[in-house]
């Protein structure tokens, strides 16, 4: 069974996190999704809250999980048997970034293949810290994000109601 791991703080999921997904899920056998703590990122959502949103968000997708993990991506790679990571790419910067990331994880885990999609056009500007701060100052984001998570953004950044 070809298992991939698609990491990731997902803070909050949006429509590009999806597309790296369902397109993984269409190449390997089964996609552990695995939501990272990322405690120094100082997350809007509980780690808690992110599991639930990524599996509300994938769950019409049959051969994907979702799990949470601290600590290395190799240590999580080995707890569920998975010898890929699938990253994506949107600008030169993620990769960048993502190749001394998976030169460090070759380092820790030979065994442990790390395999990039290309972002589409259309999600490439597209990150969870635009859409956080979008829907904080009030803007719609629905069309970047899955429903589940534009109604959890609502209501994390509902004005706040004060008695008189």
């Amino acid at each position: 069974m070809k298992r991939a791991l698609v990491p990731g703080t997902f803070d909050p999921i949006t429509a590009g996190h999806l597309d790296v997904i369902s397109r993984a899920a269409q190449v390997f056998d089964e996609v552990v999704v695995s939501v990272a703590a990322s405690k120094k990122k100082g997350p809007l959502f509980t780690l808690e809250e992110r599991v639930a949103l990524v599996k509300e968000a994938t769950a019409d997708l049959p051969n994907v999980s979702v799990v949470c993990f601290d600590g290395l991506l190799v240590d999580c790679a080995r707890k569920y048997d998975a010898h890929a990571v699938v990253k994506g790419l949107r600008v030169v910067t993620d990769f960048e970034y993502e190749f001394q990331m998976t030169a460090m994880n070759y380092e820790l885990s030979e065994s442990l293949e790390t395999f990039f999609i290309m972002s589409p056009p259309k999600y490439m500007y597209l990150s969870s810290s635009v859409v956080r701060e979008i829907s904080s100052m009030g803007g719609d984001v629905s069309k970047f994000v899955p429903a589940c998570v534009d109604k959890a953004l609502k209501k994390r950044f509902a004005p706040k109601q004060f008695e008189v």
